[in-house]
């Protein structure tokens, strides 16, 4: 990256106030290695270890999608929900923006069958089986249909355990950090000065609770999960054309040899 990227890129991260922290009676010791200084009573967070987590941080998630494996976002924050939409909905990752259910990721089953009562009802509606029920039961269905919707559209398509989860405020979403944790699965998080950074593989040191900094946080990580999809769709490219290749090559072998036979 060359140093003009890198200064337009930590202007952004000011602009946004990635930087500011929580009051420092608030604070998480843990942090200490992610603060820069303290003012008015508010510590402020370095953004050059900021912007070398969000690199590193960019790089792994990155390799995920790569791989074709699913990282799923975690944010029911109302500052983040906007932001989930706007930059992750694109990547087609799945994500969590209204109510985190208890077991959703240890009790995946279950979330399952939820997901394909969804579906069903779907099936029905497309059939015409739906027009066939009464009133009353078209209506019962449409506001199960929407609760379901509401509460897990964003993981519809989600079939198995994500690999990964990237998490906006570690404190806030606790239940789902220790699913993760219990299943081995790698944690990315933005970090704030009242977290433990060390609950988290790849933390973030940043501002989780200003929309302004979590899109911008977030619009890196959509940039380097796209990239990666990128990636994987040009290397399946070239092999499907390599592929293709070789049995142009084995079919022309076949035919001289046939050719030859004749003759």
């Amino acid at each position: 990256m060359s140093e003009n990227q890198t200064d337009v890129r930590f202007k952004e991260m000011l602009d946004a106030g990635v930087h500011f922290g929580h009051l420092t009676r608030k604070w998480n010791p843990h942090m200490a290695p992610y603060i820069f200084d303290e003012k008015k009573g508010i510590h402020i967070i370095d953004l050059n270890k900021t912007a070398a987590k969000l690199d590193e941080a960019c790089k792994a998630i990155g390799q995920v999608a790569k791989s074709g494996k699913k990282i799923l976002f975690v944010a029911t924050k109302n500052q983040a929900r906007a932001a989930i939409e706007e930059k992750i909905g694109p990547t087609g990752m799945p994500f969590i923006v209204e109510r985190w259910s208890g077991g959703m990721l240890t009790n995946f089953a279950t979330i399952r069958k939820a997901i394909r009562k969804m579906s069903s009802i779907d099936k029905m509606e497309a059939d015409g089986t739906l027009n066939t029920l009464s009133k009353r039961e078209r209506l019962q269905i449409s506001r199960q249909r929407a609760k379901l919707e509401k509460n897990l559209g964003g993981i519809a398509d989600l079939t198995r355990i994500p690999s990964a989860i990237f998490i906006v405020d570690i404190n806030k979403e606790n239940i789902a950090l220790l699913e993760a944790k219990k299943l081995n699965i790698t944690t990315f998080a933005m970090v704030d000065t009242n977290s433990d950074p060390t609950k988290v593989d790849f933390p973030i040191p940043s501002n989780d609770d200003a929309s302004k900094s979590i899109s911008v946080v977030l619009e890196r990580i959509a940039n380097a999960i796209m990239e990666g999809l990128d990636e994987r769709k040009s290397t399946k490219d070239k092999q499907a054309a390599a592929k293709a290749d070789k049995t142009a090559e084995k079919a022309k072998s076949e035919k001289k040899d046939k050719e030859a036979e004749k003759a």
